[in-house]
């Protein structure tokens, strides 16, 4: 990558023809991430843009013009440190205004965001920063009870090119930057323009990497043009409605995707206002909703579930809610009745993927496709179809691999030519790994899935990774990951273990021995069962379709034993 901004090496460039067309028909815009927060800055200067709260409790309130000028200053200051354009800078931080504030300032330096979530551990954080080489990271020295000191240091001795670690927070270890002294300037608001124009990104350059969900192993990143991405988020906000005078509650983690496409860059894309909230106690949600007055979230099903089943909902005022975006899982049709009685506002049912294809419901759709489909593809220029296993495409009402190609969707995973291989058809359409049947309206009904993947409260989860892991631990002879029914968190990871000859193993030892690996929460099984054999295909796989049977006919004699006794 050159200082002066060239092609980002390791990301894979649209097709000149394709490009040409979407610039020539608009569907990019030819707008920066940056561009679009000083557009509702010029509309909406002394709109309040984001509520949020710090570390501490306390509220923190911004209007459009606050939030720019604290962007562009410290978009200068990252600048005047030493970054240039299309440094790759981790970004770790929790739902707090900080969040909004770096993320923007690394886009109007011309910075390449990559994408963290709050509970990345160090093997995730070492294994993207390997993969991305970044130049900085942004995280925060506590999150909660967890002192992030340990992280920190783990990972800047694994990684020795990340030589500019940004710290919020008090306790800023030695040879790092405090994140409070990139908040003011000496600089003059002129100098800061001009510097930031010097720096305003190309719009089809890569403006940001996100962890890919749903693979094998460690996540794949997902490299994001600002052309391809404000693409999904204008297509997305028009799709469920979402506009200026919306007051949008930020409630899932900003270092998902759902948050961030859904819920904050639409606000800002929109000119409208963002509520961040740092928990997803179903009371503090209600509380939030009731004294911000919001009218619209983006939520996973486990989240709206919560929110729907608690019992001390009548107790507050959610009269403002006029809409909710519920996604990365599936929404049983029970769930939407469920919301759309009790809360009394509009559900949309989504899909959604970092790599770009998106399609949900509309408002004016008839329940059928609210309760029991995707919806159709948000923006009408992206293609989605369906593939048989040879790639061909299969005909209306014919079940297959849904895939997608068009303006909206990524070109290709970053530094990964062998994913690409798999993941791509030869004409450009990428596989998503999720069966589908689209109808004659090009209505969307996901059917099931390729990728052995578990989908826990709206994370997704490779049983894989969880497999290899396991599969360390001295007495593991074999192991086979499932995902079995939760009615909270719609899946959880349970553990099948074949342990070796004459070793004892339980589920304690193996929560043991994944937490002495560091390994990140969502990868703890639930549940282990330990068995002396494992059914296997005709292949010599583990047949997790008849294990997964076997587990829960197993669960309902435990419950149905439990009911009879007196």
């Amino acid at each position: 990558m050159s200082p002066a901004g060239g092609p980002l090496e390791g990301f894979r460039p649209y097709r000149p023809e394709a490009a040409a067309l979407y610039r020539r028909k608009r569907w990019w815009l030819g707008l920066t991430m940056g561009d679009t927060l000083d557009k509702s800055a010029d509309l909406y200067p002394r709109k309040e843009a984001l509520v949020g709260w710090d570390g501490d409790g306390s509220e923190q309130r911004y209007t459009y013009a606050e939030l720019r000028r604290r962007v562009d200053v410290m978009a200068f200051e990252l600048i005047r440190a030493g970054f240039v354009i299309g440094d790759r800078v981790l970004l770790q931080l929790a739902n707090r205004p900080e969040f909004v504030i770096s993320y923007y300032a690394l886009q109007k330096a011309g910075l390449v965001m990559v994408l963290l979530t709050v509970n990345h551990l160090a093997r995730e954080v070492g294994h993207l920063a390997r993969l991305t080489q970044p130049k900085g990271w942004i995280v925060a020295s506590r999150y909660r009870k967890t002192d992030n000191s340990p992280l920190i240091a783990q990972v800047r001795a694994d990684v020795p090119a990340l030589d500019r670690v940004i710290v919020l927070g008090d306790s800023v270890p030695e040879g790092c930057l405090s994140f409070s002294t990139l908040q003011e300037t000496p600089a003059t608001a002129e100098q800061v323009r001009i510097a930031l124009e010097a720096a305003r990104p190309d719009p089809g350059a890569v403006c940001q990497i996100l962890p890919s969900g749903g693979t094998t192993g460690l996540p794949k990143g997902a490299p994001r043009t600002h052309n391809d991405y404000i693409c999904n988020i204008e297509y997305k906000s028009k799709a469920w409605d979402l506009n200026v005078t919306d007051r949008v509650l930020v409630g899932t983690t900003v270092g998902h995707n759902l948050a961030l496409l859904v819920t904050l860059t639409a606000s800002v894309f929109q000119g409208g206002s963002m509520v961040l909230l740092d928990s997803t106690r179903p009371e503090d949600v209600c509380r939030t909703i009731q004294d911000e007055r919001v009218t619209a979230t983006g939520l996973v099903p486990t989240l709206m579930s919560r929110l729907v089943s608690f019992e001390g909902l009548d107790q507050y005022d959610l009269s403002s809610l006029a809409k909710v975006y519920v996604g990365a899982a599936n929404s049983p049709p029970e769930l939407v009745r469920s919301a759309e009685s009790r809360l009394g506002c509009r559900y949309t049912n989504a899909f959604g993927m970092v790599e770009g294809p998106c399609s949900q419901s509309r408002p004016d759709d008839p329940e059928d496709i609210v309760c029991n489909t995707i919806g159709r593809p948000v923006c009408p220029y992206d293609e989605l179809v369906t593939l048989d296993p040879e790639g061909r495409q299969t005909p209306r009402g014919v079940e297959g691999e849904l895939a997608a190609r068009g303006p909206g969707v990524f070109t290709g995973y970053f530094n990964n030519p062998a994913a690409n291989q798999q993941a791509f058809t030869p004409d450009g359409f990428f596989r998503t790994g999720d069966l589908a049947m689209i109808d004659e309206r090009g209505v969307i009904r996901i059917t099931g899935r390729l990728k052995d993947i578990i989908i826990r409260g709206g994370e997704n989860i490779a049983a894989r990774d969880v497999e290899d892991l396991i599969s360390t631990h001295p007495a593991v002879e074999y192991v086979a990951v499932v995902g079995l029914p939760d009615p909270d968190l719609g899946e959880v990871v349970c553990a099948v273990i074949k342990p070796r000859s004459g070793m004892d193993l339980d589920h304690a030892a193996v929560v043991a021995h994944l937490e002495g690996a560091e390994a990140a929460k969502a990868l703890i099984p639930a549940r282990t069962e330990v068995v002396d054999d494992i059914p296997l295909t005709p292949a010599g796989k583990a047949d997790k379709k008849v294990l997964k049977e076997q587990i829960i006919a197993k669960l309902a004699r435990e419950a149905g034993g439990r009911e009879q006794t007196p």
